[in-house]
């Protein structure tokens, strides 16, 4: 599809934009999740939890993220300030494919010293110009931590070393976008829209690929950068909109 124009390949993902970004949406993705909760903070941590391991079947994603807000007592920010060393122990019965209690033990902790020391969250995202250097700024903050293992660590993405951050994007516009569309939360109000990085995977790529718009054959940081130019250029207030579009495409679709 490499003799479309730019146009028409706006109008073509526009129209699948509204086809896709709808709350039915809502029921059977991840994002279901942070949906359950009404708190900024329950909705972010929530969120965050749910996004880094959001890798594999949808239906064991959304399973295994309620699991793991039902063993925080389903209010993850009181259990993140809160827990005792004997509250942790709970989380060992956490399991999502290679993401296990340990990892989740490590990320309580982690979003507890975010929380107390650095205001949350949202606060360790906003003031930059470029989000790319928010999300090396977050990932040192995280992993702050000497006895943090390997393993952990794999599970959040590092930019620096040339990641796509696919699910790290993916939590920012979960956070960031609010159109009204009753799909993205849109819960943190100091970071525009125009800020954001496609959350780039398989579909995504693929699809992206395929209308001539994504060149490079890696999904890697590059890529990211590369595709996301091309969709500011849609649409500079609200690029990763398309990403409805392309992930939709990519999943509901022969195309």
């Amino acid at each position: 599809m490499d003799n479309l124009s730019l146009s028409e390949i706006k109008k073509f993902l526009d129209e699948k934009y509204e086809i896709y970004n709808r709350p039915e949406f809502v029921e059977n993705d991840p994002i279901s999740i942070p949906h359950s909760f009404n708190s900024k903070e329950d909705i972010e941590i929530s969120a965050f939890i749910t996004s880094c391991i959001a890798w594999g079947q949808r239906k064991s994603i959304v399973k295994n993220a309620y699991y793991f807000m039902k063993l925080m007592d389903n209010s993850p920010y009181d259990f993140v300030i809160n827990h005792s060393d004997e509250d942790l122990r709970v989380l060992d019965k956490a399991v999502h494919r290679t993401f296990n209690g340990e990892d989740l033990k490590y990320f309580v902790n982690s979003l507890k010293n975010i929380y107390l020391n650095y205001g949350g969250l949202e606060n360790l995202f906003c003031g930059y110009d470029d989000l790319k250097d928010a999300l090396i700024n977050f990932y040192k903050i995280f992993f702050d931590k000497k006895e943090v293992k390997l393993r952990t660590r794999r599970h959040v993405s590092n930019v620096e070393s040339g990641s796509a951050a696919k699910r790290l994007n993916m939590f920012l516009r979960w956070m960031v976008r609010n159109d009204g569309r009753g799909v993205d939360l849109g819960i943190w109000k100091n970071i525009p829209p125009a800020k954001l990085y496609i959350p780039l995977d398989v579909h995504s790529g693929r699809i992206s690929r395929m209308l001539g718009i994504l060149k490079r054959t890696q999904n890697d940081w590059k890529a990211v950068e590369e595709l996301t130019n091309i969709l500011r250029f849609f649409d500079p207030e609200d690029p990763v909109k398309y990403d409805f579009s392309l992930f939709g495409l990519g999943v509901n679709e022969k195309f």
